[in-house]
């Protein structure tokens, strides 16, 4: 007897499975059973599984049967002509929807062209086979499968327009990048409507060529004066939020400029960009460590002196600042109040992102870099019609990653900046490399697109022809001014006395093992002292017993617990860190005997 179950569960047995599965696949084309349900017969098992809840992944495909497909050149017409819609397809069981259980026992064909009498369905486009985003990619039918899934991911970190009301939104760290532009190669899939709508990259000269160096490995050199001209510029918005919190015994915060005997009260400098009502007003050019919003709270805890003074009061200063290492133009400030009634002020801070060495791109292929050099114009290699590139790529990083699709997009783009109009570069049904031969071949320039290009600091010509064209590049989120984290002296933690950690927080980088050895190995050994030496401390310990002994500086006198006040002390430098493990120990008990030796 072969076993059913349905959504999982156990449900009955059958003495024909296959049979069963043939009848109702039968009776859901024929539009008795909804249309979302799934029968797979399971060889393995000998079991009928039957999926009906919610939550599956399903996918439209067309039905095939003796090697035709049951949407015919008819139906397409109807669809045109708004006769017939997509569900009457689906109702007379030419289309049907598969989960990913029924399509294990499906044979789907790509093309009419490829079905044969085994197939049991076809795609309705090749470009179904890809999610939204891997169909916005061009040509990635040519590429490596690998490479794809890192393009889609590429992409998907790209900056661009993510809203359209993004003036008035308060979103965290969101980007925009200025004047985005329609790929000049794009799939079918840009001409939906929303896609245009929120378009991302900008269409730029690429060259393959080593030059220089600054672009070893997947590194780029980006022409400067495009830069200055506003190419890849962008603009990040910070918001900023303050809440007026009620706190227990009627006490508040306040949104305002702090008084001068407010305790933590900065300086007058720092306030000067506060209207009255304490926020900054629009416009404000501000830089790291400028009151935005200022804000005084009642203290929160009661220390023991405050216990006997209950008439004072002292208010805390506690506004709100621009962050560390970052600056800009306060946008706009918006004022509401909360569900509770509290005062709530929302303040975004706009910065200028202009490209500089370190910051990210990526084209629409996988290959993605960081700027190695911004290069003057002057510099930069140059056509012998005069074209000079906006971007230098590597050659080196395309036999490796066999992204062919970088190379096919960049033909594509110099014919469609020639001829005037998009280039498809649809997967699988987009126009093919031979036409886009013949095209540019027919536009005065050689068939493979490469050209004679000259050395723009020497003036002399490359001894070999560089491929170069158009294509779209992106400017991807990772900007080097929001990772770029440095410190020279600054705030330590209270308990180990070693630099706080974090970069809001003005930390340190932490050095590990690994780390020093890297140093020592690189000839730098003596830089590890003032690494090492970030939590010094000198403790008195007594030679005699190696307890941490009590030493008086003023008097010079020391005094041990076992040895008494005769006993030999000197003072050691440790880490804080391990004076910290050695009271730890004894507070459990253990006996922490620190050997004194001669000083060396």
């Amino acid at each position: 007897m072969t076993f059913v179950f349905v959504n999982g569960k156990l449900s009955g047995r059958t003495d024909d499975g296959v049979g069963l599965a043939k009848a109702l696949i039968k009776d859901r084309r024929e539009g008795k059973l909804p249309p979302t349900l799934n029968v797979r017969y399971r060889e393995e098992t000998d079991s009928v599984m039957i999926n009906t809840d919610s939550g599956r992944l399903v996918r439209a495909v067309i039905v095939v049967k003796n090697g035709k497909a049951l949407v015919t050149k008819e139906d397409i017409n109807l669809l045109e002509g708004n006769h017939i819609g997509w569900d009457d397809l689906v109702k007379a069981g030419k289309i049907e929807y598969l989960d990913a259980d029924e399509e294990e026992d499906a044979y789907v064909a790509l093309n009419e062209e490829d079905l044969t009498p085994q197939h049991t369905h076809m795609e309705i486009t090749p470009l179904s086979v890809f999610g939204t985003q891997a169909s916005l990619l061009p040509f990635i039918n040519h590429s490596n499968a690998h490479r794809n899934v890192t393009a889609v991911k590429s992409v998907q970190q790209g900056v661009g327009t993510y809203a359209t009301n993004y003036l008035i939104r308060m979103d965290n760290d969101s980007m925009i990048a200025i004047d985005q532009q329609v790929p000049i190669v794009k799939t079918k899939m840009y001409d939906n409507d929303y896609l245009r709508d929120h378009v991302f990259g900008q269409n730029i000269v690429v060259a393959v060529v080593s030059y220089l160096g600054y672009n070893m490995d997947d590194a780029i050199i980006i022409n400067k004066s495009s830069i200055e001209r506003g190419l890849f510029r962008s603009m990040f918005f910070r918001p900023y939020k303050v809440e007026e919190t009620k706190y227990i015994g009627g006490q508040s915060d306040v949104i305002t400029i702090p008084d001068k005997d407010v305790a933590g009260y900065r300086s007058e400098d720092a306030y000067r960009f506060l209207d009255e009502d304490g926020i900054s007003y629009p416009s404000a050019e501000v830089d790291s460590g400028d009151v935005l919003i200022g804000r005084i709270s009642p203290p929160r805890f009661v220390s023991s002196i405050d216990k006997f003074r209950l008439g004072v009061q002292k208010q805390i200063e506690s506004s709100v600042e621009c962050r560390t290492g970052e600056g800009g133009i306060v946008d706009s400030v918006f004022l509401t109040s909360t569900s509770d009634g509290n005062k709530y002020v929302s303040l975004k801070v706009r910065q200028d992102r202009r490209v500089e060495v370190g910051d990210k791109f990526g084209s629409r292929s996988g290959q993605k870099g960081v700027v190695g050099m911004l290069l003057d114009e002057s510099d930069m290699p140059f056509t012998y019609s005069g074209i000079i590139p906006d971007l230098i790529f590597s050659p080196y990083s395309l036999p490796a990653r066999m992204s062919m699709a970088y190379l096919l997009e960049l033909l594509g783009g110099k014919v469609g900046a020639m001829a005037g109009r998009y280039v498809d570069g649809t997967p699988f049904t987009g126009e093919s490399e031979e036409s886009l031969r013949k095209e540019l071949h027919a536009h005065g320039f050689r068939e493979n697109g490469v050209e004679t290009m000259y050395n723009g600091i020497t003036g002399e010509q490359m001894q070999t022809r560089i491929f170069i064209g158009d294509m779209t590049y992106i400017r991807l989120k990772h900007f080097v001014s929001n990772k770029i984290q440095w410190r020279a002296r600054g705030p330590i933690q209270l308990l180990t006395r070693q630099p706080t950690e974090g970069k809001s927080k003005s930390g340190g980088l932490r050095l590990g093992e690994m780390e020093k050895d890297c140093f020592v190995a690189y000839g730098a050994a003596l830089s590890l002292k003032e690494r090492f030496d970030s939590d010094k401390i000198s403790i008195p310990v007594c030679s005699k017993c190696g307890m941490i002994a009590v030493y008086n500086v003023k008097k010079k006198t020391g005094y041990c617990q076992l040895d008494g006040e005769d006993a030999p002390i000197k003072l050691i430098e440790v880490s804080a860190s391990f004076k910290i493990l050695l009271d730890e120990l004894k507070s459990v008990g253990i006996y922490p005997k620190i050997a004194v030796g001669k000083k060396v």
